[in-house]
């Protein structure tokens, strides 16, 4: 038996960080070294991180990202090292995987197809490289390539199989959304069977500002059968040995050729063989397979949450943060999160009750908090609203009551949340929800205020799904039960419901799903069942409100397509759906 033993380092690492990124990828190494490991694969950019963004446009930055892979290759010594990093020659950048072994580079593979959807700008900064190169490593033929390359069938992977690979390494920082694992799974056994390869995929984890990356990374069979694999939001050292070997002997045995056209591959580029180490012919224990957890709704969804917060919230360099609690379900859903991503202690609850706040509310924020183990600090706001009307009153006067005094109620509390977060340093988490954010059913400069968005992405009916999650991983409700049953309301004027001013939300949402992330036009949003008037209704909001969400805090991305990243339309706009 021929084996080959790879282990695939599922890290956390962040944008900027040249020096704690190296770090990691040298500790990595070590360890895939003392598992005895043949190579050793890292994601996409890790030496920069990812995604750099703009970064990449500076010189001095692509320089330091340089030598900060090279002070990686140095530590190749008795193992093949893949690893991410943004290459520069002749005046271009590239998305890069440097392959190192023996204390050098031996060769740079450049990623070929370039994504330019989405959350992606590759096409901006990035250009494409033309070679599809196959290390020998260990006297097994290995393919490299980068991401989105494995997503096409003919693409690096096919061309690298028909030049002899038997495995395939994949690097990637592909970002989360739900239930996305499940697809990456069955594209990538489709990828192994249909070339006869074992393929090994390796996926960055934690947060980066709106993003969350997931890991997930695994090796699959030449049948498409995973094998082995790492867990979901968890840095892990996976390693797996492929039965290199038998990849080698069902090629002899193959009746007839494989189904691609030579002539389809060669416009990939140039195919080399690089060598690298010849077969020791050493025999050794076989790692045991081992597979990690994957998840699955509100648990995978929440999870997303949990790690997006908490990596911005450090990265970022905060210690502590503030949520402004109305005894809503959003404001109790965000704090719950807080608290599973940073610990109670670094969490502080602050109610702001006003004339129209009800006694329930109020004392469903502070049967929260003492679930959760979070201090709770009390601003009434009613002096500093009259001495508001007070002012206002002369320019006010003859009109009738409206959303100008419901939103300085907000706007008040804005400005008390955020002078605690200049006095103390803390981070302020707003509370809002995907649906809200739609609709701009949302205050700005008043409950908009914060610097991030932790809900952002996720609707309102999902709101209380994961609510019902949460409360389900402890003995009693964390959540009090009525958070969850009463009717959402903003409670800025008497008896206020949030359906006088928008559908019901089991209606909203579906509606908003088929306007915002599937692009559906009006008439094939109503023949779906949904009201002509609602449908026109909603639409109208939304197109209205993108001036609010350009001045909103950034927020995770959960849903496959949010504000911010994926979703870019003009604030000017005078195209109607309708």
């Amino acid at each position: 038996m021929r084996s080959f033993r790879v282990a695939l380092a599922q890290i956390n690492v962040t944008v900027g960080d040249l020096e704690g990124n190296t770090s990691k990828i040298l500790e990595g190494i070590e360890q895939a070294r003392q598992s005895g490991a043949d190579l050793v694969a890292f994601p996409e950019l890790t030496v920069p991180g990812y995604p750099p963004e703009d970064l990449l446009l500076k010189p001095q930055f692509l320089e330091q990202n340089r030598r900060s892979m090279e002070r990686v290759a140095a530590a190749a010594d008795g193992i093949a090292v893949v690893v991410g990093f943004a290459d520069f020659q002749a005046g271009e950048v590239y998305n890069a995987a440097a392959i190192a072994y023996g204390g050098r580079v031996v060769d740079v593979y450049h990623k070929q197809f370039l994504p330019n959807y989405g959350v992606f700008d590759e096409d901006r900064y990035f250009r494409s490289g033309d070679a599809c190169p196959v290390y020998v490593v260990n006297g097994t033929p290995v393919g490299v390539n980068i991401c989105e390359d494995i997503w096409y069938a003919v693409g690096p992977a096919a061309a690298q199989r028909a030049a002899g690979a038997e495995v395939i390494v994949n690097i990637n920082g592909s970002p989360f959304h739900a239930d996305k694992w499940r697809f990456r799974e069955k594209m990538l056994a489709t990828r192994a069977s249909d070339n006869g390869v074992f393929l090994a995929y390796v996926n960055l984890v934690g947060g980066q500002d709106e993003l969350v990356f997931d890991g997930g990374s695994m090796a699959l069979d030449p049948t498409g059968k995973m094998i082995a694999s790492s867990g979901q939001f968890e840095e892990d050292l996976l390693v797996v040995d492929l039965d290199a070997g038998a990849v080698e002997r069902s090629r002899l045995r193959e009746p007839r050729g494989r189904k691609e056209n030579a002539e389809s591959l060669r416009h990939l580029g140039r195919v080399e063989a690089v060598p690298i180490s010849g077969w020791s012919g050493e025999t050794r224990t076989s790692a045991p397979a081992r597979f990690g957890k994957f998840y699955d709704g509100a648990d995978e969804v929440y999870r997303a949450l949990v790690v997006g917060t908490r990596d911005y919230v450090r990265k970022c360099g905060f210690s502590k943060t503030l949520v402004a609690l109305s005894g809503g379900i959003d404001s109790s859903l965000v704090a719950a999160i807080a608290v599973d991503a940073l610990g109670a202690e670094n969490v502080v609850g602050v109610s702001m009750p006003s004339r129209f706040s009800s006694e329930g509310s109020v004392t469903d924020a502070e049967l929260l908090a003492e679930r959760l183990g979070i201090e709770l600090w009390s601003i009434p706001i009613e002096d500093a609203f009259s001495a508001f009307m007070r002012s206002l009153g002369p320019l006010f006067e003859d009109t009738e009551w409206g959303v100008a005094e419901e939103n300085v109620q907000s706007r008040i509390r804005g400005n008390l949340i955020m002078a605690l977060s200049n006095k103390f340093g803390w981070l302020v988490l707003t509370t809002g929800n995907k649906s809200e954010m739609a609709t701009g059913y949302a205050t700005i400069y008043g409950d908009m205020s914060g610097g991030f968005a932790v809900i952002k992405d996720v609707p309102k009916v999902m709101c209380y799904e994961l609510s019902e999650h949460r409360n389900s991983l402890a003995n009693e409700p964390v959540i009090p039960l009525s958070v969850i049953e009463k009717p959402p309301s903003a409670e800025l004027r008497p008896d206020q419901l949030d359906e006088d001013s928008l559908p019901p939300y089991e209606r909203l949402d579906p509606i908003l799903r088929a306007y915002v992330e599937d692009d559906m036009s009006f008439d094939e949003i109503v023949a779906q069942g949904e009201d002509a008037e609602t449908v026109k209704r909603v639409i109208g909001l939304v197109d209205r409100s993108e001036y609010k969400r350009r001045q909103a805090a950034p927020g995770i991305k959960i849903t496959p397509r949010n504000f911010g990243r994926d979703r870019r339309m003009p604030i000017v706009n005078r195209w109607r759906a309708w």
